[in-house]
């Protein structure tokens, strides 16, 4: 799928400077949501046209830091949808009508097999994993999370992947002025995955320093 749409990304380039931080909250949106649709082919570009003042506003870093926001409350809205359709129809309805939204049975049971085991900081986690990002709204919103938590994890972690991916698009704009658009996301995700052991040992950090607090914080409530 990334390879079809990189064929549009020049069109969303070229509205980029009057309606670009509306089309990364539309599309974001809908990447987060129960619709596939690779979050790479968004964010890249948007920080690879904020480098090149091609964003609104022009100005390369405010441009960088408007699409990152836009793509966070994108997320979060995608993310929602998610949470409420499954906070209100629940596990027959999904497991029934499912695969009519992208939605397989067996995906629905990997998402709701990770809630399980590992409780609601996966909501956090997941938004950084591609296959199961999506989907992780769904157990959390089946086994009735609290909205306000939900939305801070889900943000965190879609925070988090965002600003990845458009620091990514934005050292590419800045590095480079010849790259081509359809060369942009390839370029950008390979740019990620040689980082990924820095990407990984920070988030890992976070991970832990989040749980240790947990478990203070939880622990200095039992006496």
């Amino acid at each position: 799928m990334t390879e079809i749409l990189i064929e549009y990304i020049q069109l969303g380039a070229q509205l980029g400077r009057t309606w670009g931080p509306l089309i990364v909250l539309v599309l974001m949106a809908i990447e987060s949501s129960f619709i596939p649709f690779p979050s790479e082919v968004v964010m890249i570009p948007a920080g690879f046209m904020a480098a090149r003042g091609e964003f609104l506003p022009p100005d390369p870093v405010a441009g960088l830091v408007v699409a990152v926001i836009a793509g966070i409350l994108g997320s979060l809205a995608g993310a929602f949808v998610n949470y409420g359709l499954s906070f209100r129809l629940g596990r027959p309805f999904l497991y029934r009508y499912g695969r009519y939204f992208f939605l397989s049975a067996p995906s629905l049971e990997r998402a709701e097999e990770l809630f399980r085991r590992h409780g609601e900081i996966t909501t956090f986690v997941c938004r950084l994993i591609p296959a199961i990002r999506q989907l992780i709204s769904i157990p959390a919103g089946l086994s009735q999370m609290r909205f306000g938590r939900f939305a801070l994890f889900t943000g965190l972690g879609a925070g988090i992947w965002v600003v990845i991916l458009g620091l990514a698009g934005f050292a590419l704009g800045k590095g480079t002025r010849e790259m081509s658009y359809e060369e942009l996301v390839p370029a950008g995700e390979a740019l990620i995955r040689d980082n990924l052991g820095w990407i990984f040992g920070s988030l890992i950090l976070i991970i832990s320093v989040y749980v240790w607090v947990h478990r203070r914080v939880m622990r200095g409530g039992s006496h």
